[in-house]
């Protein structure tokens, strides 16, 4: 049989990690072949030496049944394999057609752009990837500028094209715009390689599925002959579970108590226009929505982040709103974010260092007007261990870390705290099936040792799963709250229509 690609026995080291061990993966010409693992299961690391950005230290290379070296990514692209980045690399202030011909031996002295925007054009029509050549990148949607890197590829001749999370930026209906161009690339005889960690995905879209765990391959299927249970427990090794059961619980008083909160966006607009809402002790409300509706803007002014214009918010009997983030951490709020490196962590000091941000002024880590670095060490250690942090030392960057142990480590650091109220925003983003039943567990337990919980998500499913109460955000606006047996009024509250604040609502006002 002919192969596409074929990688033979890679090996791939880092100090102190095998991030992948003599890892055998094949595609076949005109295929999706979906490469499926836990975050950090070596599935980047794997595609990165196939597209020159690495160079393994053992294991070979054929494209085309051809034995090649790739030392760089020209080498890669020279040989036909292209390779689509889950963070896009565009220049904002270019056009589309001038971010795909950057880099190019051609043209080499003048620029003939309309000349390449029609040939941009013409390659936007054959492949069903439409987007404006002439139009700038900071114009262009996160799906448009998906699609611009994919034209990029295909424009120095890719035909082996490497999609890394591909979909972590995008929305639901840009899912499916970007399924329907992969099987329209294949039927043009394209091989497409397709790294997630998402099962429903690869369901959906592979022929067939490599399994990746700790840097081994530990199985490779044909797509229709498995199921999502196989894979999951493929991926992490055990029986995963993909709802986790939730205890019946009296609620006790309310923690934290949103009262006719009004405020501004970076641009000045109005996203939150009276929100109003309690949470109770040993509750977990939710808040469901589609993005832009005022979620972030919440998050950022019940944790001090953003100013209100009006209202209040409080946790017990103090008020945090208007305040500065240390007053709701010194509330006992605990927060989840839903921007991990930017505001969940320093990406350039060690786990350590972000373990204790939160404890650093107490005892047995505080020593006077200094720390303890043997205290806080022990203590970094003890989380480490305790939420299966995987990294080679207490001294790795958490910017090293993979998406699932970064959520781990502010896990660890935000409920090892005591929360009286926990806020967690998006807490299974971009996690895999494994992170996410462990996220959730980790939720439950909080909600039966008493924490008042907050969850925002995107994701119905979860919150269906999770919630006590769940309550509909629309431009700002709470629309309604509803429990699990109203959940059928959800997705009408998401377009705007308002449902009655019925006997749940007012219980829950009552009780504050």
């Amino acid at each position: 049989m002919k192969f596409a690609v074929e990688m033979r026995g890679i090996t791939k080291r880092f100090p102190g990690v095998i991030a992948n061990d003599q890892v055998d993966f094949d595609l076949r010409p005109g295929e999706i072949h979906a490469l499926l693992g836990e975050n950090g299961a070596g599935k980047s690391t794997l595609m990165n030496v196939l597209a020159g950005l690495y160079q393994a230290e053992d294991g070979e290379i054929y494209i085309h049944d051809r034995p090649v070296t790739l030392k760089t990514p020209r080498d890669a692209i020279d040989n036909g394999v292209g390779m689509v980045h889950q963070h896009f690399m565009l220049v904002p202030s270019l056009s589309v057609t001038e971010n795909i011909l950057l880099g190019l031996d051609q043209p080499s002295f003048f620029l003939r752009l309309p000349e390449y925007h029609q040939q941009i054009a013409l390659l936007e029509e054959r492949f069903g990837l439409k987007v404006a050549p002439e139009a700038k990148i900071w114009q262009l949607s996160v799906g448009e500028q998906q699609r611009v890197e994919i034209l990029k590829m295909l424009y120095r001749g890719a035909d082996v094209l490497i999609m890394d999370e591909p979909t972590a930026v995008l929305a639901p209906s840009e899912v499916d715009e970007l399924f329907d161009t992969l099987r329209s690339m294949t039927e043009q005889g394209k091989s497409i390689i397709f790294i997630s960690h998402k099962l429903h995905e690869v369901m959906t879209i592979s022929d067939r599925i490599t399994v990746l765990r700790k840097g081994k391959k530990v199985g490779e299927l044909v797509t229709k002959e498995t199921s999502r249970g196989e894979l999951a427990e493929s991926m992490v090794g055990r029986r995963v579970l993909f709802s986790v059961a939730k205890s019946i619980k009296e609620h006790g008083a309310a923690k934290l108590m949103i009262n006719d909160v009004h405020a501004v966006n970076d641009r000045g607009v109005k996203a939150l226009n009276g929100v109003s809402l309690n949470v109770h002790e040993g509750e977990i409300v939710g808040i469901a929505g589609v993005a832009g509706n005022g979620q972030s803007e919440l998050a950022e002014v019940i944790t001090g982040l953003r100013s209100c214009i009006s209202g209040t918010v409080q946790v017990d009997e103090c008020q945090i709103s208007n305040r500065s983030p240390k007053c709701a951490i010194d509330a006992q709020l605990a927060h989840i974010p839903m921007d991990r490196t930017g505001v969940g962590t320093a990406p350039s000091m060690n786990i350590t260092d972000n373990l204790i941000m939160k404890s650093y002024r107490s005892k047995p880590v505080s020593k006077g007007w200094s720390i303890d670095q043997r205290e806080s060490v022990k203590f970094a250690q003890q989380l480490k261990d305790d939420y299966q942090i995987i990294a080679p030392s207490l001294d790795t960057h958490v910017r090293l870390l993979s998406g699932g142990n970064l959520q781990r480590l502010i896990l660890a650091r935000e409920t090892t705290s005591d929360p009286q109220v926990l806020l967690a925003v998006h807490p299974t983003r971009g996690l895999d099936v494994g992170a996410i039943e462990g996220v959730h567990r980790l939720l439950l337990e909080q909600r039966d040792a008493g924490a008042a919980i907050l969850l925002v998500s995107e994701e119905l499913d979860e919150l269906l799963s999770l919630c006590d109460r769940v309550a509909v955000i629309y431009e700002g606006e709470i629309m309604g709250i509803v429990d699990e047996s109203e959940a059928d009024q959800i997705g009408l509250m998401m377009t705007g229509q308002r449902y009655p604040l019925e006997d749940i609502f007012s219980e829950g006002l009552d009780a504050s």
